[in-house]
């Protein structure tokens, strides 16, 4: 029988943030679509996942940079009416000096962290609007805040991500489709190695597991947060932040230059 809670299809499931996830809803009893390149790994972990939690899955091998695997991807999720959630998982990350970032690289990390994540929310969103139900989490980072001199291309990508969610957030504030934007600081992925910078590079204490991280992730989904920043202690951190932003973008609706542009005799 198919599960209640219908289906949640996991982008990037063979492995880091994307297979603990997989694994927590299929505890969950959720059925599950799993996405990712590695075919072998996420069919492994498919018939893990049914064998131990007796659910559906089915995977999907497909590299989302790619335009017609990317394309094959959204027909899935379009077309079968039990999906009810949409994890956003999958991306890449080159760190390095924005100008070497070129190529495959510079396409594969705007391909893969921007357009298939934004098509595929939109995809799963058209159904839970005809539903009038569903739950998208779009996994963003914290450097959506803030860049370093080797992640302006993932920074922007992440903050195009954040701000993407949060636009979605308002538009279907009065629906009963709930959107979470998940902000993970450093997490034991095996994305630092695909990035270039190697996870013993950085200080342990600032590293966070992969089920720490989709645990807090989870919890976050349980208490309805719009934002979920995994690793922020103080909240109000986070409150003097969007307080600020929020009295930026006000004032700044003034149809005259400020005054420090104003020229002088």
């Amino acid at each position: 029988m198919k599960s209640a809670l219908g289906t949640a299809v996991v982008t990037g499931a063979s492995a880091g943030i994307g297979k603990v996830y997989a694994e927590r809803l299929a505890a969950r009893s959720y059925d599950l679509i799993l996405i990712a390149r590695r075919g072998e790994l996420l069919d492994a972990q498919a018939k893990e996942l049914i064998r131990r939690y007796d659910i559906h899955a089915r995977t999907v091998t497909a590299d989302l940079s790619q335009r017609e695997e990317l394309e094959r991807v959204i027909a899935t999720v379009e077309a079968d009416d039990s999906v009810s959630l949409l994890v956003n998982n999958a991306g890449t990350s080159t760190l390095r000096a924005s100008v070497d970032v070129q190529g495959r690289l510079l396409a594969e990390m705007i391909s893969v962290n921007i357009l298939a994540l934004t098509q595929l929310a939109l995809a799963a969103l058209k159904g839970f609007k005809a539903r009038n139900g569903g739950i998208l989490v779009n996994i963003g980072s914290v450097l959506g805040f803030h860049a370093l001199p080797i992640s302006s291309i993932y920074s922007g990508t992440k903050g195009y991500v954040l701000n993407f969610t949060r636009g979605l957030q308002q538009e279907f504030a009065e629906s009963n489709v709930y959107i979470q934007l998940v902000l993970p600081a450093a997490t034991a992925t095996d994305l630092w190695e695909i990035s270039g910078v190697p996870l013993s590079a950085l200080d342990p204490t600032h590293v966070m597991s992969v089920a720490d991280c989709v645990d807090a992730a989870l919890s976050g989904l349980d208490r309805r947060e719009l934002i979920t920043m995994t690793s922020l202690e103080d909240e109000r951190l986070f409150l003097a932040y969007e307080n600020a932003r929020s009295a930026l973008f006000t004032s700044a609706q003034s149809g005259r230059p400020a005054s420090r542009y104003k020229r002088r005799p």
